[in-house]
């Protein structure tokens, strides 16, 4: 199968290229603009690469829609996982411009090119911000979607252009994979995280342990929960990208559909500090600081649709594991990445 790779030289899409190339019968361009993504992640994807495969790497960005429709006219794209996205929800409020332009309007060229370039398969990386701050915990997939932020509302939106265009074009399908929170890193610790000034909350946890942060800081200790601060379903990055194989192979014989992606149970903000500090044995400083602009105060997904759909299985549903692998990586970009 040949498959067009947004974002495939960052940190989910990373993952989910490792995992592509580790299987068979793939051949894969990555469209990246190293905005966040890494030119050295790319290279550790080749030498992952088996005999079977093939990789390419073009650094583009979505936004050129002449370049980028110039690699549809030179390829026969079978399937697209669209990954590429800006996804900062604070940034997302102050600057709901970008989030909209690059979220939306570039997801919206991609699916127009998809149609006239015969394309049938879209992967598309979504998020449980489109739930907005749900009534119903776990969320399930027919939920409400009343998004708080602008990065939530700019997928929902292409999210709806997906659908109505797969209504509108037959032969062409989608599966939406609604992301909750996405941590570790590669079990075998050769890809990660890389990109600077992260706001992922296990990511910062680490850096701190590893002393590239001063102190960790909690962005409100007032919310509704019970100890005060956020609960987020976190769900191992190599988890997720299973996720996305299974979709591939879903939608030979399915029609397009929603997914959750987690594993149906959260931890506070405070339960993870305290799960990497015991991870790491480093007692590392927090300081309580006020709330974010766009934070939900609890969001845990119900995700026995894509267990009971695809047979989704996770093996590394554990918080101190993903702790682990996430502070393994640290340590590996302190040392010699």
């Amino acid at each position: 199968m040949d498959i067009l790779v947004t974002g495939g030289a960052g940190y989910i899409g990373s993952h989910v290229v490792k995992q592509l190339l580790e299987s068979s019968n793939y051949t894969i361009t990555i469209i990246d603009n190293l905005s966040t993504g890494s030119l050295k992640t790319i290279q550790t994807l080749e030498g992952i690469k088996s005999d079977e495969n093939s990789m390419k790497f073009i650094k583009a960005d979505l936004s050129n829609f002449a370049q980028i429709e110039e690699i549809f006219k030179t390829n026969s794209f079978q399937a697209i996982i669209h990954f590429a996205a800006s996804i900062i929800v604070p940034e997302s409020v102050t600057n709901p411009l970008k989030y909209y332009l690059n979220n939306t309007t570039n997801t919206i060229n991609l699916i127009n090119l998809a149609i006239k370039y015969g394309v049938s398969k879209f992967i598309f990386s979504s998020t449980a911000a489109v739930y907005g701050n749900p009534e119903e915990i776990p969320v399930r997939e027919d939920s409400p979607t009343c998004p708080i932020n602008p990065y939530g509302m700019s997928k929902l939106m292409s999210e709806n252009v997906l659908k109505d265009t797969a209504r509108a074009y037959k032969g062409f399908k989608y599966v939406i994979l609604r992301y909750f929170n996405v941590a570790g890193a590669d079990i075998k610790n050769r890809i990660g995280q890389c990109f600077p000034n992260a706001t992922h909350l296990i990511k910062v946890a680490a850096e701190t342990a590893v002393g590239k942060r001063d102190k960790l800081y909690i962005f409100g200790d007032d919310y509704p929960t019970f100890d005060g601060t956020c609960i987020r379903d976190y769900i191992h990055v190599d988890d997720l990208s299973d996720a996305h194989l299974m979709a591939l192979e879903y939608l030979e014989d399915h029609d397009s559909d929603v997914f959750n992606c987690g594993y149906g149970y959260g931890y506070s903000v405070k339960q993870v500090i305290e799960t990497m500090r015991k991870v790491s044995g480093v007692n590392f400083p927090v300081e309580v600081v006020g709330r974010r602009e766009g934070d939900a105060a609890c969001l845990v997904a119900n995700s026995d649709k894509i267990k009971t759909l695809m047979g989704w299985q996770p093996k590394y549903n554990q918080l101190e594991l993903i702790c682990q692998t996430a502070l393994n990586w640290e340590k590996k970009l302190l040392s010699s990445y």
